[in-house]
């Protein structure tokens, strides 16, 4: 295995803001997915995700990117982290400003930075195969003048995901040259994908050196660049956090995806299969998660009682009972006193449910 755990020029960045509606009622604004042991692995997925990284680059060189509601979810939850590694937007403004923030400050501290920058709600099953392409991207990335992404070879053609097309053109290490980003397309474009060899889905793991990716902002998104120049004399000070709340607001509400990624030039992606799943979805769980000889995903595994029931994607709390009869490809979830129960091929409905939710019941409800 490849061991970069002494470079002291890596860096990873791991995004923790998002509230994961889609796993509502499990999923909370409060107490949001990425703090909860959603897959039953025994660790929650913010804290598998900072397990995966320690083996990849120095333990005080993994930084946190999250709201300030949710730092003190991050220290409970990521012992023996620092304050330094918590970076915290005061206000939510998508993925190219808080990246834009986090490369500029790691910037300031090593100009010879090179990072990767991850959600920290992924599921990975082969830790192994992650370490080795995440550090064979950060070795590419240090010496070559280039933007990273990471693309898991499609197994079917998923309208949830996003694709990247890539050319003939190599980096060499198998780096191919990013031709095309194509967001969530259609059933019909989805299974031309699939068919025709050339497209990956994309997995929103980003590596560069910090060098880099500010040319790119520089270039691509100048305003938002300009902004965060201007912190250069107090990130790392005392001051960072008056600065951000007084010019992180007036960041242009983008993500890296449109603002940098789709429109620069030097762009490659590393094809990879490590057992990835976004988990943005309870089916996108179902789909890896262990299955009973019925097709039934239970969570946890206790204390449930079927009968003539498959293909369900059940999640409750530990400790509860339930016992269902003659039930076919549902969801059933509860959490916070509350049940949700609907067909699994209604899920991608659940964020609007959870808006009828807030409207009928208020915010403590979501």
């Amino acid at each position: 295995m490849i061991n970069q755990t002494q470079n002291s020029n890596y860096y990873a960045v791991i995004m923790a803001g998002g509230v994961g509606s889609r796993f509502w009622p499990v999923s909370r604004t409060a107490y949001p997915k990425q703090f909860i042991d959603i897959a039953g692995t025994g660790m929650s997925l913010i804290q598998a995700t900072y397990e995966r990284f320690k083996d990849i680059v120095p333990t005080q060189n993994i930084y946190i990117l999250t709201n300030d509601k949710y730092r003190d979810l991050v220290k409970e939850q990521l012992k023996g982290i620092q304050d330094y590694q918590i970076l915290c937007e005061p206000v939510m403004r998508n993925t190219a400003p808080c990246i834009a923030y986090a490369c500029h400050k790691i910037s300031e501290l090593n100009p010879k930075a090179s990072i990767v920058v991850a959600p920290s709600d992924h599921l990975i099953l082969n830790t192994r195969q992650f370490t080795l392409d995440v550090s064979n991207a950060l070795q590419t990335a240090e010496s070559n003048p280039c933007l990273i992404t990471l693309g898991i070879q499609p197994s079917r053609p998923d309208t949830g995901y996003g694709y990247i097309r890539y050319s003939n053109q190599e980096l060499g290490n198998g780096f191919k040259k990013v031709a095309q980003f194509t967001e969530k397309p259609d059933k019909e474009h989805a299974e031309s994908f699939l068919k025709s060899g050339d497209y990956l889905w994309n997995a929103g793991i980003f590596i560069w050196s910090a060098a880099e990716v500010l040319k790119a902002f520089e270039t691509q998104l100048p305003e938002m660049n300009k902004l965060f120049l201007q912190g250069r004399n107090v990130y790392n000070t005392g001051n960072e956090s008056t600065f951000l709340k007084e010019n992180y607001p007036n960041c242009q509400n983008i993500s890296i995806d449109y603002g940098i990624m789709e429109n620069a030039e030097n762009v490659f992606v590393l094809p990879v299969e490590f057992g990835w799943s976004d988990l943005g979805t309870w089916a996108s769980l179902y789909s890896l998660a262990e299955k009973d000889e019925n097709q039934n995903v239970v969570i946890p595994s206790e204390g449930t009682i079927l009968h003539d029931t498959s293909g369900c994607m059940i999640n409750i709390p530990e400790g509860k009972k339930l016992v269902i009869k003659g039930l076919h490809d549902y969801i059933i979830a509860e959490a916070n006193d509350t049940l949700m129960i609907i067909p699994r091929e209604s899920e991608q409905e659940v964020k609007q449910i959870v808006a009828d939710v807030k409207t009928k019941y208020g915010e403590n409800f979501v």
